[in-house]
């Protein structure tokens, strides 16, 4: 998209000299031959950049720069003068000018000073859309009394140092419950460290969370930080604590007791201070009955526990959730937003989510993707939703499909549905189906269902 740039100067030659270059360059160029014009012109389109002469007729390039900077905060100024002073400059600097040139121009100068005002202009852009992004994906949506109650919970203990185990499900939100409670403690401005316990494997795990040194063991070449000691005055999110081997289970049971740790091959403690969130999708009691769960580890970390409902337990949370993620969507693709019809709303409402909010979310990007019109409606959703069977009997009627694609596709959408209810984890979804891994593994490749995972 063409960036536009407006000239604000009172002598026609420079406007026109600037203009001819700077069309050259690819840019769309608007000019005001006073402070007064170009503020008009500005009610009317706003340009990502202004080239202000200090020195105009009315009202001059300083009081034209504070009435842009007070109206438009976001366009950037690029002041020109060829009678300017030290304390000028520094004026219109503080005001909120990027640059300041002298004329006689150099245009080179002038090209290269632009350049670098739009891109520093682009970078705030990111940075906002980035921190907007970020701020509604870790936010704890819903109006139930179950998420009101949890929210409550949350704003009385993030304020303190407590370590808090957080349970649920998979896909329930228990990192959005974690960072929300780093977001509202006295760590917030320190380092949120997350580690997914379950994705690394065992032999590496000491060296994640505690570093090594320099030659500690084969392929440690140089001396590597683990999670705790980044995550030092911070929060560190030990996330499916429950899938750590016991001999790390000890190690970090001895960190939270002594508060310092040594790096794999190391012989010096290093102190720390770590706020530990935990969570996991395992029954801890039982965990610990099997003796894969340390009971000491488990009373350590379980000063304040929280439960973080299932979505088929909240299911007027389904509405409000569905709008918060069509607008994510569209604003992480610059797309229109489309609507969910009231039909369609019902349907999901009729569905149990064994995924919960992350099989929700995953659907509705689906729908935003695969429906072509600005409005979805229920003959819009996959037949994988287990809403009402007459309402299923009717869409795959409607399809015209025969029996034998019929019955390939509902076995891909069973495919799928079950690889995301276990986190995509192929060994985990052939145990809990009763299907030789291999036999899976095949049937992925052949419904090619690894593109439908990159999607989500």
């Amino acid at each position: 998209m063409k960036r536009t740039i407006m000239i604000i100067d009172d002598e026609e030659s420079i406007r026109q000299s600037l203009s001819g270059v700077l069309s050259d360059e690819g840019y769309d160029v608007m000019t005001a031959g006073s402070g007064e014009e170009g503020l008009s012109l500005l009610e009317e389109e706003a340009p990502d950049l202004v080239l202000l002469d200090i020195w105009l007729p009315g009202i001059d390039g300083i009081e034209t720069l504070t009435a842009i900077k007070s109206q438009y905060p976001n366009i950037q100024v690029v002041m020109i003068s060829g009678h300017g002073t030290v304390e000028s400059a520094v004026k219109a600097t503080k005001l909120g000018a990027f640059d300041f040139i002298e004329k006689p121009l150099s245009l080179e100068k002038v090209i290269l000073t632009i350049a670098n005002a739009l891109e520093v202009m682009r970078l705030e852009e990111e940075n906002r859309f980035l921190r907007t992004k970020f701020k509604h994906e870790h936010e704890i949506t819903g109006n139930s009394k179950a998420i009101a109650e949890l929210r409550e919970m949350i704003s009385i203990i993030a304020p303190t140092n407590a370590w808090i185990l957080i349970m649920g499900e998979n896909g329930t939100g228990k990192e959005v419950v974690a960072r929300s409670i780093h977001r509202q403690s006295r760590r917030a401005n320190r380092s949120f460290v997350e580690v997914n316990c379950a994705a690394i494997p065992e032999e590496l795990i000491e060296s994640e969370l505690f570093g090594h040194e320099k030659g500690a063991f084969t392929g440690a070449t140089a001396k590597k930080r683990g999670k705790f000691d980044l995550a030092n005055q911070g929060t560190l999110f030990l996330d499916e604590v429950a899938d750590m081997s016991l001999k790390a289970q000890a190690k970090i049971l001895r960190i939270l007791q002594e508060k310092k740790f040594e790096r794999v091959g190391g012989t010096k403690y290093i102190e720390t201070d770590v706020r530990v969130l935990a969570a996991t999708n395992k029954d801890l009691e039982e965990e610990m009955g099997k003796g894969l769960f340390r009971q000491d580890l488990y009373y350590r970390l379980n000063v304040i526990p929280l439960v973080v409902p299932p979505l088929r337990e909240r299911k007027e949370d389904i509405a409000v959730l569905t709008e918060k993620f069509v607008k994510e969507y569209s604003l992480k693709e610059g797309d229109q937003e489309k609507e969910i019809a009231p039909d369609a709303i019902d349907l999901l409402m009729e569905h149990d989510w064994p995924g919960n909010v992350r099989e929700l979310k995953n659907i509705i990007e689906r729908l935003l993707i695969m429906t072509t019109g600005n409005i979805i409606i229920a003959a819009d959703i996959p037949p994988l939703m287990k809403g009402n069977p007459v309402r299923r009997e009717a869409q795959t009627i409607a399809s015209g499909e025969s029996y034998r694609i019929a019955k390939k596709q509902f076995e891909k959408e069973f495919l799928v549905e079950k690889l995301a209810e276990n986190d995509w984890n192929i060994s985990k979804t052939a145990d809990a189906i009763g299907l030789e891994r291999t036999n899976l593994h095949r049937k992925i490749k052949s419904y090619n269902i690894e593109e439908i995972k990159k999607e989500q």
